[in-house]
């Protein structure tokens, strides 16, 4: 903390963060495609905060978080962990740094060793860190203990032996296992039923007062991503279209891609909010990333695109509050063409530059 300013120093910072893939081309002679995974993404999470981000699968939420780890590193951009560059640093420092920050996947099935026991899959990165024996076995009981499982009933028992929730109780646990300061949770409950959400979700609550955690917490479902989250981002095709406090982008919301994920969010709520709030329904497909749209990248699927969404790019802009939406027609303004036709502010009829 910075003691002239008061101003907390972020954890994570992510600084103008693009990350592209090069394809072969299919025909000879010809220059190899491009993949526009993330373009120029910058956020900053401050120390024990939950940041949700959310989108439509194939918007880079996952490309984001692994790059981030350096997993592969960014084309462009950089990152800062606890003011130090993951980019620039050398092997063992990132090494080290990414100790206080750990991943968990979306498929424990998949991401668990199903050979190996759970208190072995546990005690894996504390011997990778060095840990001696006693002290793995008390830190295994204590962070399986934490997530509810049973070292005594479930030690020896291996992944196929455990119900999904069980596994992904046990990839938190490892993840918890060196200590980590950042969780970056990538779709973690979205292969569970209802009942098991909801215990995993209560969980991450207590775990991020028990341990005093950080969380990037990815999901395509804005109603999790709204029990946890202290802000929220949104994502469209590689790039943050929204960002802002909770509460002010699910009540409020600014940019016509985060308003029509809203809207088809299943509520059997009859309140004012559910009365007032109008549906935007999204025509077409989402664009390739191969050849993103000019302009405002939302535009081919917007209801309120004009001419001026395909020649300018929208910035991000925050009011005093620090919610941000890119958007040249935010949904508390009204489009010149729409008043002039004296329609409603969100038009259901898309129309197209």
């Amino acid at each position: 903390m910075q003691a002239d300013t008061g101003v907390i120093d972020p954890l994570l910072d992510v600084r103008a963060v693009t990350q592209l893939f090069r394809l072969p081309s299919p025909l000879p002679f010809r220059k190899p495609r491009v993949v526009h995974a993330v373009s120029a993404v910058s956020f900053a999470l401050a120390p024990g905060e939950c940041l949700g981000l959310v989108g439509e699968t194939g918007c880079g939420k996952s490309t984001l978080a692994r790059t981030i780890m350096q997993v592969p590193p960014p084309t462009a951009g950089d990152i800062l962990f606890k003011g130090e560059s993951l980019v620039t640093a050398g092997p063992d420092r990132r090494r080290f740094l990414r100790r206080e920050m750990q991943y968990v996947f979306q498929d424990p099935f998949a991401s668990l060793d199903p050979t190996w026991r759970v208190a072995d899959l546990v005690a894996e990165p504390l011997r990778i860190a060095g840990w001696d024996r006693p002290k793995i076995a008390a830190r295994v009981e204590e962070v399986l203990r934490a997530v509810g499982i049973d070292m005594a009933r479930y030690g020896a028992r291996r992944p196929r032996e455990l119900s999904g929730g069980q596994c992904q109780r046990v990839a938190v646990a490892r993840a918890l296992a060196l200590s980590p300061r950042l969780l970056i949770c990538d779709e973690v409950v979205s292969g569970l039923d209802v009942s098991i959400q909801a215990q995993l979700l209560n969980l991450f609550v207590q775990l991020r007062r028990t341990f005093g955690l950080s969380y990037l917490f990815i999901s395509h479902d804005l109603g999790v991503v709204r029990h946890l989250s202290d802000r929220v981002a949104v994502m469209y095709l590689g790039k943050i279209v929204e960002i802002g406090p909770s509460d002010s982008v699910y009540h409020q919301p600014r940019h016509p891609y985060t308003a029509a994920l809203l809207g088809a969010v299943p509520s059997i709520s009859r309140g004012k909010e559910a009365r007032r709030r109008t549906r935007i329904q999204l025509a077409g497909e989402l664009p390739s990333p191969l050849a993103p749209p000019s302009g405002c990248r939302f535009r081919t699927r917007c209801p309120r695109a004009e001419a001026r969404c395909a020649a300018e790019e929208p910035p991000l802009l925050a009011d005093a509050d620090g919610h941000a939406a890119a958007c040249h027609f935010p949904l508390a303004e009204v489009p010149s063409s729409t008043a002039a036709r004296n329609e409603p502010a969100l038009s259901l009829s898309p129309t197209r530059p």
